[in-house]
């Protein structure tokens, strides 16, 4: 087994400095071959934290493992916020639709625990609570009741 570079980079924008390049440059491999392929992997998280990971074989091929940044950056992101409400329950910041919540599911599918995609909406819905984020102009958790109640079947596609 080679060398293994795991490392936070902002989505899209990664480059040959710090913190790949230093990690990168006594291994020997093209570091601009190597950036490159992260952000074009990585171009629908631009503005974001993403975790990456640079598996090496032991002949310098390499394997580049994107992770996904957490939910709350995911949701933060869709509704174009810097930051969820410091004062979640008295003061909302924003209302996600039903569309943007599955976006956000489908980007975390692999991460979540859910069986079915209905489910992994609620999960993703369920992150709007702490932020002071509403769903569909309603509670979160009434949101995720009117989901299971099938209300929004016709606008989640998996």
């Amino acid at each position: 087994m080679g060398d293994v570079i795991e490392a936070l980079i902002p989505g899209g924008q990664a480059n040959p400095g710090p913190p790949l390049g230093p990690a990168l440059g006594p291994l020997g491999v093209n570091i601009k071959e190597i950036v490159d392929s992260i952000n074009e992997k990585t171009a629908d998280f631009n503005g974001m934290q993403v975790p990456i990971k640079i598996i090496f074989d032991d002949k310098k091929n390499y394997n580049i493992e994107i992770g996904t940044p957490p939910t709350s950056a995911l949701i933060l992101k869709e509704l174009g916020l810097e930051k969820g409400s410091g004062n979640a329950g008295t003061e909302n910041v924003g209302n996600l639709t039903i569309e943007q919540a599955a976006k956000v599911a489908r980007m975390k599918r692999d991460g979540l625990l859910s069986r079915n995609f209905e489910s992994a909406v609620n999960e993703i819905i369920g992150s709007c609570v702490p932020m002071g984020v509403t769903v569909e102009d309603m509670d979160p958790r009434e949101a995720q009741k009117a989901v299971k109640a099938g209300k929004f079947r016709d606008r989640l596609e998996a």
